[in-house]
């Protein structure tokens, strides 16, 4: 194991932001409440898209929160070593950032009526932008090879563990009253329409003009620019967005310009094994 890295429960994490105190107290300490409003995450799935969309959506509209918060502090992560001190004080609604497995919450979330926005991506594209991402980020092990990355990422032997996983803990909830499936990609090719469908599942009724707002600045380009969503904060030691951006193109497909036939063979061959039963409907677009 990396020194990099925390091995929790058999999944990687990385240590500079987790502790065992930190993800211990995320299952068994965290007090959640029916009004909680949680994204959860496969890490490199539109989390940071989310925690834009998700506090103009309570602010109606207001962009005062995105542009003077930074992103990890308006939508906290639950299981840094931060979550504690910025949500247990925190006026209701709070919103939550996961990327935990389903089985790694609280006991009583799954009983509470706390609600839950899943974001999925093609996890194709998951693995290019985590490969990306390991790259230029000096907190995070080195990622080797593309080739190389492929197996690590089929293996779940990458922090998070593996996105198989992660889904299939996930899945089985997604007809509960309190959860709503949503995808990258429909985000991209229907934003207006999925952030109806996002107010209605909130409960919040969204005027055509706030919409208006919300979807010009959850476009890419604009969040891109954004010093509370991009991480230009974060000292270039850390992460040297020179080499890639955070945000670096913020579209579906850019697999293909990475993989080549041999490697998508090989992906979906593996794909089809570890997601064998499973309805699930979206991941080689």
């Amino acid at each position: 194991m990396s020194e990099l890295n925390l091995m929790y429960e058999g999944i990687k994490f990385p240590n500079h932001i987790h502790s065992e105190e930190s993800l211990r107290y995320a299952r068994d300490g965290f007090q959640v409440r029916d009004d909680d409003v949680f994204i959860v995450t496969y890490p490199k799935s539109g989390t940071t898209w989310m925690q834009e969309i998700l506090p103009l959506i309570y602010s109606n509209g207001d962009l005062t929160p995105v542009q003077t918060i930074p992103n990890w502090q308006r939508v906290p992560w639950l299981e840094h070593i931060s979550g504690k001190s910025l949500l247990e004080e925190r006026p209701s609604p709070r919103l939550i950032t996961t990327h935990l497995q389903n089985h790694m919450l609280p006991k009583i979330f799954h009983t509470s009526k706390a609600k839950v926005i899943y974001m999925a991506r093609n996890p194709k594209d998951v693995l290019v932008s985590a490969f990306h991402y390991y790259g230029m980020a000096s907190f995070l092990e080195d990622p080797g090879t593309f080739e190389e990355f492929i197996e690590k990422f089929l293996e779940g032997n990458v922090l998070f563990g593996s996105w198989f996983d992660h889904i299939k803990s996930w899945w089985p909830a997604k007809d509960q009253d309190n959860f709503i499936f949503l995808t990258y990609k429909e985000l991209l090719q229907d934003r207006r329409g999925t952030l109806v469908k996002l107010g209605d599942f909130l409960g919040k009724q969204l005027s055509s003009d706030t919409i208006e707002i919300i979807a010009n600045q959850s476009e890419f380009n604009n969040m891109k620019q954004n010093k509370m969503s991009n991480y230009s904060f974060v000292p270039e030691e850390l992460m040297d967005q020179k080499k890639s951006n955070f945000l670096r193109k913020g579209i579906a497909g850019d697999w293909k310009n990475h993989f080549t036939s041999a490697q998508n063979e090989h992906f979906n061959s593996v794909y089809a094994q570890k997601m064998k039963g499973l309805d699930f409907p979206y991941y080689n677009d």
